[in-house]
């Protein structure tokens, strides 16, 4: 069957700079997907919105980047990895000039629009996963989706980035220079990226690739992990901003500076959690991740006093997520099937950004600014945290069942 099999020894060669190269691409394609939510505090004060309006803003990108996922990810089984990161990254950058003018003429509804066509940036993700998971053998898949995964770091350098460039060179410009590295790094991938030895080309028509992934069980169980815990990373990196401001009084550089530092504790976090799954199994791994979620969700509510507290309160929370998110990945690489690993990827990281989508519409629209107060979403976070805890421990299979699958 077409797809990914077993990863050749003369594989090693090169596999480093591929894994580079598509890290590279993803944070790239993140810092464009993250840009509307890391300057909602700029769109707030300049398009006059409420905090619900601008809580739908910030997440229209993160809506339309999760579903365009399911197409991409079973598109990469078909053309590879080079062809389908060249082909995000280029379409990005009209979305981004679109952000740039609708900013500029302060229009809601441009902004709006082109944050929805900027979610194809958003899609990064599912053309890395089947990508260097076909350069690494599965007993180092956790590790290479780990590496790849930190990719969205690029996260961190839009929220650290975005609103000094603003500040700095201007709105326009700050736009400008995203379209621009958008552009470089589409070059260098067409130019320099190869496709792993043990790579072919997977043409059954797509829509029955993704029918068969659906119908997989194990799509749908790492479909629900990861809704939480990519979906609670995604949720604070774009929405934390905003919160920051409500609730500490946070200026618009210093809740980016602060995000930044979420993202990249999370960024930092999930190789580490991809590498404990291939030594001890995913389980564990994503049992740690759902247990510190809801303890620290918990504590994020109580609203910690003073900056140490509170920051110690996030970075956890974001190490947690980072945690679970490499070690729900590193479950896809050992479960999925030869072929299907970009349906089944496409998928599940749909869901996973579909997770992400939802809070912070709940978030703006629950706010209390009476008490300055988000405790129905973190409370909802709570729940779904342990939910998916006891999940995790009854109804998936440890170490010994993976072994199995992944031979």
């Amino acid at each position: 069957m077409a797809g990914s099999g077993p990863v050749p020894s003369t594989a090693t060669a090169g596999r480093t700079l591929n894994l580079v190269l598509a890290t590279s691409a993803s944070v790239a394609g993140f810092w464009a997907w993250n840009s509307v939510a890391t300057l909602g505090a700029f769109y707030t004060v300049n398009l006059q919105l409420t905090p619900a309006a601008t809580g739908v803003l910030v997440a229209m990108p993160v809506f339309v980047g999760s579903l365009g996922r399911i197409v991409v990810g079973a598109l990469t089984d078909r053309y590879g990895g080079r062809a389908m990161f060249t082909f995000v990254l280029l379409a990005s950058i009209l979305p981004i000039l679109l952000v740039a003018v609708g900013g500029v003429l302060s229009s809601f509804a441009l902004v709006l629009g082109a944050g929805l066509l900027l979610g194809v940036a958003g899609t990064v993700f599912a053309v890395g996963i089947p990508f260097v998971s076909a350069w690494y053998e599965p007993s180092r898949r956790g590790f290479a989706t780990g590496v790849f995964g930190a990719g969205m770091g690029g996260t961190a350098l839009a929220a650290f980035l975005n609103p000094r460039l603003v500040a700095g060179i201007g709105y326009f410009p700050t736009h400008l220079l995203i379209a621009g590295i958008l552009a470089v790094m589409a070059a260098l991938v067409w130019f320099l990226m190869k496709e792993a030895p043990g790579w072919t080309r997977n043409n059954l028509p797509v829509l029955p690739k993704l029918l068969d992934a659906v119908k997989t069980p194990i799509t749908w169980k790492m479909c629900f992990l990861y809704a939480v815990v990519f979906g609670g990373f995604v949720s604070f990196a774009t929405y934390l901003p905003t919160y920051l401001r409500d609730v500490y009084s946070f200026d618009p550089s210093g809740a980016g500076a602060r995000t930044a530092g979420f993202a990249l504790a999370a960024v930092l976090a999930r190789p580490v959690g991809g590498v404990l799954a291939d030594r001890f199994g995913p389980k564990p791994v994503v049992i740690t991740s759902l247990t510190g979620v809801a303890v620290l969700a918990w504590v994020v509510n109580l609203q910690p006093d003073g900056e140490v507290p509170a920051g110690l309160t996030f970075v956890a929370m974001a190490a947690a997520l980072g945690l679970g998110t490499g070690g729900v990945f590193a479950w896809v690489g050992l479960l999925a099937p030869p072929g299907k690993v970009g349906s089944i990827s496409g998928v599940v990281s749909a869901a996973g950004g579909l997770g992400g989508y939802f809070p912070p519409l709940i978030m703006g629209a629950t706010y209390d600014p009476a008490t300055h107060s988000y405790s129905i979403g973190l409370l909802l976070l709570v729940f779904t945290a342990l939910a998916a805890l006891a999940f995790t421990i009854v109804a998936l299979p440890g170490r010994a069942k993976a072994k199995v699958m992944a031979a």
